[in-house]
């Protein structure tokens, strides 16, 4: 097994590239030599607050019948919008600015509900139907995969 001097600057690169990039892992090979970068993304709890939670009184609780719900995974709903592409979603059109849609908004086929940068380009995605935007699965400036759920629209 023959050793290499590893570049630390390249390292640093790639992994800049890996992170603005949005993916998971990346690997460069040159003859012999291989370098394999990756990272875990865990994702992002969208407006979970849990000082909100902490501080909030708990009422005693109460006896209630409840009958059994199915519960659709938000990748099998029919209503999932997913990501047409990898890179980091935006839910406004610039920091600060109103997002383009909330939950319980209603949305007609073909408005810009996100966008999606993928190198250095804003990609506007449009709502595929009319309906109610009833949940959003992805926080701003996420990285999102291919084929990620970003919304729901029933």
């Amino acid at each position: 097994m023959s050793s290499f001097d590893l570049d630390a600057e390249f390292v640093r690169t790639m992994a800049k590239l890996l992170e603005e990039s949005g993916l998971t892992e990346m690997e460069y090979s040159e003859g012999e030599r291989r370098i394999r970068l990756s990272r875990a993304a865990p994702p992002a709890p969208v407006g979970f607050n849990p000082a909100a939670y902490a501080a909030a009184p708990m009422p005693a609780p109460a006896a209630v019948a409840v009958a059994p719900v199915a519960v659709v995974a938000p990748a099998q709903h029919p209503g999932t919008l997913k990501s047409p592409m990898v890179g980091t979603a935006y839910l406004a059109s610039e920091p600060g600015a109103a997002p383009f849609v909330k939950a319980g908004d209603t949305v007609k086929a073909g408005q810009t509900v996100l966008i999606i940068e993928a190198m250095k380009v804003m990609n506007p995605i449009k709502a595929p139907k009319g309906g109610t935007v009833t949940e959003l699965l992805v926080a701003d400036a996420q990285p999102v995969e291919f084929g990620q759920p970003l919304l729901i629209i029933e």
